[in-house]
């Protein structure tokens, strides 16, 4: 490949995130040219109504996939990725979207039980996760009828040992496979602060002409890391990020993120505008903008410091594994394959199954993680059972992040929801004898039988331990 992105990158303009639960909201917004939609949450059979009126309006609906798993080590999943081709064509989508991460581990190439983080987990930057990188994004693009972006991630964690920065990542997967980028100003901000990652030298570093367009979110530091949310407003640094983007190119479309503890319209509104103002505001001020904006952008994501200077680009790092990017001496990539294999396993289980911290990890920020895991885990479950949090009342998230320790996310939220309420029946909780009678019969009207008893339960337990499962 020789860089140049597929297909002609469509004018996009400003756009929002389109969730049910704002559905209302963003058909009334002004000014709204797109929107996106997680792809997962839609039957392309059964379009929600307010997508229906929203395209009839001429308005651009934009698929964005979470589960692929791209940067894993297996090839990605046909079957997902011909749901996300319907998709594209059920929504007449001139593009979709996808991470730059893994959400899964284990299986055949470990023989060890598959593992699903419930998250997007950043891949290291290494030649290996490059190798597979680039042949899963051109499987992907293979297999879709629209031109594929693929966006950064933020992340609570390093990788040890990491031979290459973002930028540079990123631009050698563009140079070796042509896929475009979706870029996160936000996730750029995130991985400032949790990983001393500059944003300025990672927009230096990037193929700017690759961008198909741009995230733009919010999220809250709590302890000195940042939680890269989708609950909270945009914040002043995140909108620094984007101006300096801004002011290396003119990007073909810019989304606002909202995914939780939605604010009322106006306030979605306001935030539109402040999207709208920075990008203005850039354009006028050219390359001085971020100065003419906030006086600029600091190394440590605030306001009120130096601009920053443009570093000069890094060169590619020497690539001794034989074959570089393509591959090893016969061109296969299962070499590298079967070292990320390992690599993302043993990191996956130590954040959801309790395994060792691998070397070179940092403990504390693994726990961190380990713990949003859990956190956002019981955040789903809540969101697909909304009965347990009513019966459970105060005692649910606690109660989950007891069941949730050790017990990795293995068949999907509503079969976790099920086991949940059965750990729960098992011991004898809630206390409440009618809070306990309601979390039985929830149980029994889902899964079509009594809750097992200890028995029952001990035999599963052993049975497991003699599968591996």
């Amino acid at each position: 490949m020789d860089g140049t992105p597929r297909g002609n990158t469509p004018r996009l303009g400003v756009g929002i995130g389109w969730r049910p639960e704002i559905a209302d909201a963003v058909e009334s917004l002004p000014g709204v040219d797109w929107v996106e939609a997680v792809a997962e949450n839609l039957c392309p059979g059964h379009l929600p109504d307010s997508l229906v009126r929203l395209r009839e309006r001429g308005v651009t609906v934009v698929p964005h996939g979470v589960s692929l798993g791209l940067g894993g080590a297996e090839r990605p999943d046909a079957r997902r990725l011909a749901d996300l081709a319907e998709r594209a064509e059920a929504l007449g989508s001139p593009l979709v979207t996808e991470h730059i991460a893994f959400v899964r581990a284990g299986g055949e190439r470990t023989a060890s039980p598959l593992l699903e983080a419930g998250h997007l987990l950043p891949v290291p930057r290494t030649r290996d996760a490059l190798r597979v990188l680039c042949e899963n994004v051109r499987i992907a693009q293979d297999s879709l009828p629209v031109p594929l972006a693929v966006e950064n991630i933020a992340a609570l964690i390093s990788w040890p040992d990491e031979e290459m920065s973002e930028g540079r990542f990123l631009a050698e997967l563009v140079e070796h496979t042509g896929v475009r980028l979706l870029i996160d100003v936000a996730n750029l901000h995130t991985n400032q602060v949790n990983r001393g990652e500059d944003p300025a030298e990672a927009l230096d570093e990037l193929p700017v002409e690759a961008i198909a367009y741009v995230h733009v979110a919010g999220g809250i530091e709590r302890d000195g890391v940042w939680h890269d949310t989708h609950a909270h407003p945009v914040s002043r640094p995140v909108l620094d990020v984007l101006a300096e983007l801004r002011s290396r190119v003119d990007p073909p479309g810019v989304l606002l993120e909202r995914d939780d503890d939605f604010p009322p319209a106006r306030e979605l509104a306001g935030e539109l505008a402040a999207i709208r103002e920075t990008i203005r505001i850039t354009a006028a001020a050219g390359g001085a903008a971020r100065t003419a904006l906030t006086g600029g952008l600091a190394r440590d994501g605030r306001t009120g410091a130096e601009p920053v200077e443009p570093v000069e680009p890094v060169e590619p790092a020497e690539d001794t594994a034989a074959g570089g990017v393509e591959g090893g001496e016969d061109g296969s990539v299962e070499p590298a394959r079967r070292r990320l294999a390992l690599a993302e396993t043993s990191l996956l289980s130590a954040l959801v199954a309790g395994a060792p911290v691998p070397e070179g990890f940092d403990r504390r920020r693994l726990r961190v993680q380990s713990r949003a895991l859990s956190v956002k885990r019981a955040g789903v479950v809540a969101k697909v059972a909304p009965e347990l949090p009513e019966i459970l009342g105060d005692d649910y998230r606690p109660e989950f992040l007891g069941y949730a320790a050790g017990r990795p996310l293995r068949a999907g939220h509503r079969r976790d929801a099920l086991d949940f309420a059965e750990h729960l029946l098992i011991a004898g909780r809630p206390e409440s004898h009618a809070a306990r009678r309601r979390l039985s019969l929830w149980w029994q009207e889902r899964a079509g039988a009594r809750p097992p008893r200890r028995a029952t339960r001990l035999v599963r337990v052993a049975r497991a331990a003699l599968t591996g499962r």
